[in-house]
């Protein structure tokens, strides 16, 4: 038990020291702790939660098509149009961004909304940090309300066995998206203070066109299909991840074949953070291999 401990330290720390590293760093461990035999080889593949690591790909793939398709610029444009000044423009991008948020990667939110942020300081001369800063509050506490809201949903949702509709209703208790949405309406009234000087009016601009609008009927089909999933009993434990997935590919052939562009397959593939996923695959390994090891009891 000492070597795999010793073994689980010095990775944390490595992983610590060389940020950049990572994926590589949690892989070599968890090659290490096979070659040793403190993971052994009929665990190999237990230990891997494929649930979760098809569920990353598929959300990522998704949300890849779908600001292509640029309907979170047409969704905010929209917000704009009405709301009567500065002050309330903050407060709806934020509040939009965490929506949003709710259903796709935090990152993603706030590449998509804080242009939108950045150009309205720009066009008044205004102060643009706190208005990043609340995008970016709002889309990072909206990420743990539903079950593909984040990296770390998805991971709870795999560990405890969650279904979508497990965030709205646990145990015959209000689930973690209630709470997350009492945190959202407190930023309301701290955002409207922030924000209290800045009464400039605000000036109708053109709509964003949308290129396509698959992209946002696969981002519902696959919130839907996910909440249908969660009223059959005894499925597979990798339904989910294959939902997301079937969809994203999808979304890709669809485009493929619209445009006939490689760009339309590699576009969607790129996107998708494979950064993120060898490390959460090293890392599968790790545990596996300390809790085979008996670090975890």
């Amino acid at each position: 038990m000492i070597p795999a401990l010793i073994l689980f330290a010095v990775t944390y720390v490595l992983m610590l020291i060389f940020g950049k590293y990572r994926p590589c760093i949690a892989l070599t461990s968890g090659l290490v702790f096979i070659c040793t035999g403190m993971l052994p080889l009929e665990k190999i593949l237990p230990s891997i939660d494929f649930n979760v690591l098809l569920m990353i790909i598929g959300t990522m793939g998704l949300v890849a098509l779908f600001t292509e398709s640029r309907m979170p610029m047409l969704l905010s444009d929209l917000i704009m149009e009405r709301v009567p000044n500065v002050k309330w423009a903050a407060v709806a991008l934020s509040l939009f961004a965490g929506v949003i948020s709710a259903f796709v990667d935090n990152v993603a939110t706030v590449l998509m909304i804080a242009p939108i942020g950045l150009s309205l300081c720009r066009k008044l001369k205004a102060n643009p940090v706190p208005f990043i800063i609340s995008i970016a509050v709002s889309s990072n506490l909206q990420g743990a309300a539903t079950l593909v809201g984040d990296t770390t949903s998805i991971l709870l949702g795999g560990h405890m066995g969650l279904d979508f509709m497990d965030f709205f209703a646990y145990r015959g208790r209000p689930g973690l998206f209630w709470v997350v949405q009492a945190g959202a309406l407190m930023t309301v009234p701290v955002m409207l203070f922030l924000f209290r000087k800045e009464k400039g009016k605000l000036y109708g601009a053109a709509l964003t066109p949308v290129t396509d609008y698959l992209p946002t009927c696969l981002l519902l089909g696959t919130v839907l299909s996910l909440i249908a999933a969660s009223f059959i009993p005894n499925k597979p434990e990798i339904t989910n991840g294959l939902i997301c997935v079937a969809l994203m590919v999808v979304g890709i052939l669809y485009t493929f074949l619209k445009t006939r562009k490689v760009s339309a397959v590699t576009g969607p593939l790129k996107a998708i953070d494979f950064e993120t996923i060898g490390l959460l695959f090293g890392l599968f390994l790790i545990i596996g291999g300390i809790t085979n090891m008996g670090v975890i009891d």
